[in-house]
Order: C-alpha cells, then sequence, then structure tokens
C-alpha cells in the first residue's frame, strides 16, 4: 500500500519547538533526509490524546521515546550520552539490533578506545576520580515501580535488592531513588522495611558520581547509571534486560547468585566497549556521516522504497 509521504513527529512542548526551529540538530538532519526524499513533514505534541490520534493518521510517524503506534512509526532516543542518537523500529530497548549484535573488543584499537573514554569521563563525569576506588559496597540505582516485575526484568526492584543482600552477604548497599520518579507509600514503607530488617541496607543520597567512582560494583535493573559506570570500569548486574548488556553480568543468563558472584571480578574491555556501543552502533549527530545513517535506518524501516 502506498502512504501519503507526509512525516509527522510527536515531541514533547520544548523539543517540538526547537525542532520547529531548526535548533535540534539530530531531529534537524533527519529532516534533511527526509526533505531529499521529497517528504512533507509536520509536528504534533506527544500527548496521550496526539499518540492516539498517531495511529488513524495516514502517512508515516515520528515518535520521541515512545512505542510506535503503526507499522509506519518509528521512535527515535538519545543513546544514553549526547550527541550519540538512534533510531528504531520499537522502544523496546533490548530488543534493538545492536542487543543481539555480538562484541569483540579485538575489533577496536586500543588507542582509540582509550583515547575515546577519556573524553566520556571528562565530559559527563567530571571530577570523577580515574582510576576509581572501590570502597567496599554495592551502588543501586533504583528506577520506577519499586514493587512490580515487569516483563523484561527477572525480578521486582526490591525484591532485586534482596537478591544482592543475599548473594552478596559482606558487602554493604547503597540504594539510591531515581530523581525522576515520585514512589508511592508502599514503595516508600518497602524500602524502609528492607532497611530496618537488613543493617546492610541503606536508602542513600549521594550524588551518581561520587557513588559510582567509590562502589565495588553495580547492580540495577536497566539503568543508564550502569553505562556511566563503564566509564569508570565498573562492573554492573543487571536484573533487567537492555540494550548495553554485552559486558554485563546478566540475571536473565545466570541467575542471581551467579551473576552476583562473578560481577566484583570481572575485567571487560570498557573503554572498547565505550566505542563500539556509541560510535559504531549508534548515531552521532555531530559527525559528517550522521545523515548517511540516517538515510541508512530509514531505509531498513523500508519508508524510502
Amino acid at each position: 500500500m502506498t502512504h501519503p509521504r507526509t512525516v509527522r513527529f510527536y515531541l514533547p512542548p520544548a523539543t517540538r519547538q526547537r525542532a520547529e526551529a531548526g535548533e535540534h540538530r539530530f531531529i534537524a538532519k533527519i529532516r534533511a533526509v527526509l526533505d531529499k526524499h521529497g517528504f512533507r513533514i509536520l509536528f504534533h505534541s506527544d500527548s496521550p490524546a496526539e499518540q492516539i490520534k498517531s495511529g488513524l493518521r495516514p502517512g508515516y510517524a515520528i515518535h520521541w521515546m515512545a512505542e510506535p503506534t503503526t507499522e509506519r512509526g518509528l521512535c527515535i532516543r538519545r543513546t544514553y550520552v549526547y550527541p550519540y542518537w538512534t533510531i528504531q523500529e520499537t522502544n523496546e530497548r533490548w530488543n534493538w539490533p545492536v542487543a543481539r549484535t555480538p562484541f569483540n573488543a579485538g575489533d577496536v584499537p586500543a588507542n582509540v578506545a582509550r583515547d575515546f573514554a577519556d573524553g566520556l569521563r571528562r565530559k559527563h563525569l567530571h571530577g570523577a576520580p580515574f582510576p576509581a576506588t572501590r570502597d567496599g559496597f554495592v551502588y543501586v540505582p533504583l528506577q520506577g515501580r519499586l514493587l512490580t516485575q515487569r516483563s523484561f526484568q527477572s525480578h521486582s526492584p526490591t525484591q532485586m535488592i534482596e537478591a544482592v543482600l543475599e548473594h552478596d552477604p559482606a558487602r554493604p548497599i547503597i540504594a539510591t531513588p531515581h530523581p525522576k520518579e515520585t514512589y508511592d507509600a508502599d514503595e516508600i514503607a518497602a524500602l524502609n522495611a528492607l532497611a530496618a530488617r537488613h543493617p546492610r541496607f541503606q536508602i542513600g543520597d549521594g550524588s551518581m558520581v561520587d557513588l559510582l567512582g567509590r562502589c565495588d560494583y553495580v547492580a540495577t535493573q536497566n539503568s543508564a547509571v550502569a553505562l556511566s559506570g563503564f566509564m569508570l570500569h565498573k562492573p554492573a548486574v543487571l536484573f533487567g534486560r537492555i540494550d548495553f548488556h554485552h559486558i554485563a553480568a546478566n540475571v536473565h543468563d545466570l541467575g542471581a547468585a551467579e551473576a552476583i558472584a562473578r560481577a566484583p571480578h570481572m575485567t571487560p574491555d570498557y573503554d572498547a566497549y565505550l566505542w563500539w556501543f556509541l560510535e559504531r552502533m549508534s548515531i552521532n549527530a555531530t559527525s559528517d556521516e550522521a545523515e548517511h545513517l540516517i538515510e541508512q535506518a530509514l531505509d531498513r524501516a523500508g519508508w524510502l522504497v
């Protein structure tokens, strides 16, 4: 079926304003590719009402960090750190092609990886000492829905904390609430109950950079804090599926006991992984080849036929 060559962007208000003004670098490059191929471009908010309408409108759609509503939809999402982005057919990061692509550290020259990772550390973890220390505790950055085990998770977040307490019987555990989450009374009560039962567990309020710089390893569902930890060569235990799983101890694959036992001793090539994950598997919006990579992504989705 032939669809109108109209692409509608569904964006948060501030992002929409920047995109319409041509001030959002990545969206501007997508627009340049779409213009080249004769698409008409429209902008909408990403409100629930507009998302529903998006499934009924003809043409094509690009959603901001949201699941596409039709087979003619794509989502765009920053790949955790600026200026890296991705264009995907689903918002489920564990189902992205990168998640299924093997990582081979030997493909990345050591000097290239080191220089790249040094730049990430300076830019995104300014003030963190490197080499980092290991002060004998586990850092658990929390996300949302603390009492629910979602489809991509091996445990609920509170069960995750209990698993770390059980299988790492010596280290203190510091969990931090997510700054953009609002926890209800039941969730707060559950955390307080864990702290009351387990003297080694505490709810912390320290900065991410400080805790990453001092922890032995990170245990989380799929928080991007684990990826930041790779910048400081900190191992990670992942209780949820995600795209950056390759060099972590994955509970889905190993079970909680084995993943937690392995994590403190893991020494993957963190710098090579960061280069591969960001430079090879993502789109650098500042690079000369960004528009070419965008064009490839749209072509893979069948938009440029």
